[in-house]
């Protein structure tokens, strides 16, 4: 039997035992008896002990043989938090790879922009997650092709493509050896939903509970002018831009995707499960945060996540801008700069934003005459954007936190509140403890908590922050007002 070291068979299967869904997708059940693999809460009968064996990703299951159980569907589950909240290269290198850059760059692009040789980066890959970047990325493929062929209309030759494969062929044995049926099979007679620019829904799936005022709050005080809802964003994809409209749910997040090249389907997903946190492991969190002095935020308010970035350019740019400001005012300087500065969106719409976010460069060489407020910000936006876009500063989802923290840090006008919230949502550092913020730090006096008692709830520094910043600004479960400024 082969068991990846970091997976206690016996944890394993006692949440196989107990079909605990808290655990699908953190690790994944391989039958040897049936050549299936399932997530742990699979309805199906346990199998015997002596039949089961566990790795930590799909590609691992299916790089040994096995096949996707079509009654659980285990490709359809949260991401592993194992690489969602880590720093080290294993984990960047999986959320590039979820970010689709083998599809593009290949291997060696995935290498260069890790700094490793490709065949060291295979190396730390099969040793990590069982499976190295082209099996890990085959996987995602499959998964998007899943999705095409039941939520689409597309021709199978399309989805062949839009999903990343290189040939039909190779697209219909994928199929055939992860789900152990063909793509016509896979559709089955269920009425397809359209694509192209039509809208094209998907449920996105979380580990419960999930605080949503919190994530709505944010996604409000985020969403710039233009925007029909405060939960719509513009999508700067690879293959083009796409409009996504959230929807936040007791059970799932619904997403409304338009205008998409479907080629980029698993970035947008990758994109939308960062920025709302979708990955964390929140039941860890929770147990971590209830043993002291937070105890009582996280049962007032149980789910509340750290939400992240979907273009983190843009990110960087609005938290600058909406330094010592209110949000209000925030919102009239980054309306201002995308409709001045911003490329016109490749569609005709009445619902929605009409241009795209600035390029750095766009900001680099125009800013200046667009942007106001102290000389001192703007040059800063003007500086960190030229570095931005000549490719001194790195802005991805590998992008290693510390890294990041260094690079703003050393950049004229910015300072450690903006490097350090920067780390926490474009970098996802999930233990960032945020004392140099004013409403986190208030928080956490008038309750007699001190910053450096926080210590003892590392790695999740960056949760204990939110629920202190929640606790400021939406300070009673009931309360249907969002006042106060989030950057």
């Amino acid at each position: 039997m082969t068991q990846l070291a970091d997976l206690d068979f016996d944890r394993c299967y006692r949440a196989l035992e107990s079909r605990d869904e808290r655990f699908d997708g953190q690790f994944f059940a391989a039958v040897t008896s049936t050549g299936i693999y399932c997530r742990p809460s699979c309805p199906a009968r346990t199998p015997r002990r002596a039949n089961v064996e566990f790795v930590s990703t799909a590609a691992a299951a299916q790089r040994r043989g096995f096949r996707a159980c079509r009654r659980c569907v285990p490709d359809a589950v949260p991401g592993s938090p194992r690489w969602d909240h880590s720093a080290d290269v294993a984990a960047r290198a999986m959320r590039l790879i979820a970010d689709g850059v083998v599809d593009r760059d290949g291997v060696p692009g995935l290498a260069s922009t890790l700094g490793y040789s490709s065949r060291q980066l295979e190396r730390i890959l099969v040793a990590e997650f069982g499976a190295g970047p082209l099996a890990l990325s085959r996987a995602q493929r499959a998964t998007n092709a899943r999705i095409l062929l039941t939520r689409t209309d597309l021709s199978m030759t399309d989805i062949a493509y839009a999903a990343g494969f290189s040939s039909v062929r190779q697209f219909n044995d994928t199929i055939r050896a992860v789900f152990a049926a063909s793509p016509s099979q896979l559709r089955g007679t269920s009425a397809p939903r359209p694509a192209g620019d039509h809208l094209l829904t998907l449920r996105l799936p979380f580990r419960k509970p999930l605080h949503r005022r919190w994530l709505e709050l944010h996604l409000g005080n985020h969403a710039i002018p233009g925007h029909s809802t405060p939960a719509q964003r513009i999508l700067s994809l690879p293959h083009g831009p796409a409009l996504a409209d959230i929807g936040l749910h007791d059970d799932h997040v619904r997403l409304g995707l338009r205008h998409l090249d479907l080629r980029d389907l698993g970035t947008a997903v990758a994109r939308i499960r960062r920025l709302l946190d979708l990955d964390a492991d929140i039941t860890a969190v929770q147990a971590a945060l209830s043993r002291g002095h937070l105890a009582p935020l996280v049962r007032a308010a149980p789910g509340v996540r750290v939400p992240g970035s979907c273009d983190p350019f843009a990110s960087l740019v609005s938290t600058m801008v909406g330094q010592q400001i209110s949000v209000a005012a925030a919102r009239t300087h980054l309306g201002r700069l995308v409709a001045e500065l911003g490329e016109k969106v490749p569609w005709t719409s009445d619902d929605g934003p009409d241009h795209l976010f600035p390029t750095p460069a766009a900001i680099a060489e125009h800013g200046g005459d667009v942007l106001r407020g102290p000389r001192r910000r703007v040059d800063a936006i003007v500086g960190i954007a030229r570095a931005v876009a000549d490719g001194e500063v790195e802005l991805h989802a590998g992008v290693d936190a510390s890294e990041l923290r260094v690079a703003l840090l050393a950049r004229p006008g910015i300072g450690a509140w903006t490097a350090d919230y920067l780390s926490m949502t474009v970098a996802g550092d999930p233990d960032v403890a945020l004392d140099t913020d004013l409403v986190v730090a208030k928080a956490a006096a008038d309750l007699s908590i001190d910053f450096a008692d926080l210590a003892s709830v590392a790695p999740w520094r960056s949760y204990a922050s939110m629920h202190l910043w929640r606790h400021a600004l939406l300070p009673t479960p009931d309360r249907t007002d969002d006042q106060g400024d989030i950057p």
